[in-house]
């Protein structure tokens, strides 16, 4: 285990949810060392729950990292191991797109690094202000970044769902990453598009601030 400086509380849930008669995405927690993971399959039945969980089985094999180098170089190790698992499942699939959006939370000592490609999202819950670390890769977001629709359009955009980055698409991964200091007391979410569909914002900090990490997850899908 790794020495670290910080101790962590985790909680996780997921669920199918009323619509769809199966769960595509996938989740890991692995606190001892300092790697979380959600993984939102896309792709159908059976090829999007391929790729969510090919992701995490890889990164599951990730080992004890010995430094934060070491730690991120691992994890895109893994990342690239599962891109490549999921592009032989899209050719057995007679060129079928099949992908998943990612984000990681990683953490050595006192700093912390957020990965992702998709729109899942990271959030930080830090000296009472709640803010969203990663930056949606979507065709909406696009538009809104160069001022070609305005935000209230965007909440009505016909292809608001179509996402521009997702692990397993393109040749290679394609993921962004922010990193900094940990400070004591952050609480940090990670989830897919089926809780920030349905849920603001500020009923996420609620429960994160209400409830032990647990509890929180509970509470936040019973809310969507």
């Amino acid at each position: 285990m790794i020495e670290a400086a910080f101790t962590f509380e985790t909680g996780a849930a997921t669920h199918t949810g009323c619509v769809r008669d199966h769960n595509e995405d996938n989740l890991l927690a692995m606190p001892e060392v300092g790697v979380w993971v959600v993984a939102d399959g896309m792709g159908g039945h059976a090829a999007g729950d391929f790729a969510s969980g090919a992701i995490v089985e890889s990164v599951s094999s990730l080992g004890v990292p010995v430094s934060a180098p070491d730690l991120q170089a691992r994890f895109m190790d893994r990342i690239l191991r599962a891109h490549q698992a999921i592009q032989r499942q899209s050719a057995q699939l007679n060129g079928a797109t099949v992908g998943a959006t990612l984000v990681a939370l990683l953490s050595y000592d006192r700093h912390f690094a957020c990965v992702w490609s998709g729109d899942s999202r990271i959030y930080l819950l830090r000296g009472g202000q709640y803010a969203q670390v990663t930056e949606d890769h979507t065709e909406v977001n696009e538009l809104l970044r160069t001022g070609a629709i305005t935000p209230d359009q965007a909440l009505t955009w016909p292809r608001r769902n179509v996402i521009t980055r997702a692990i397993g698409v393109h040749e290679l991964p394609r993921t962004d990453e922010r990193s900094g200091p940990l400070v004591d007391g952050d609480t940090f979410l990670l989830c897919s598009d089926g809780l920030t569909e349905h849920v603001e914002d500020f009923e996420m900090a609620e429960a994160l601030i209400a409830y032990d990490p647990q509890t929180a997850c509970n509470a936040l899908v019973q809310l969507t």
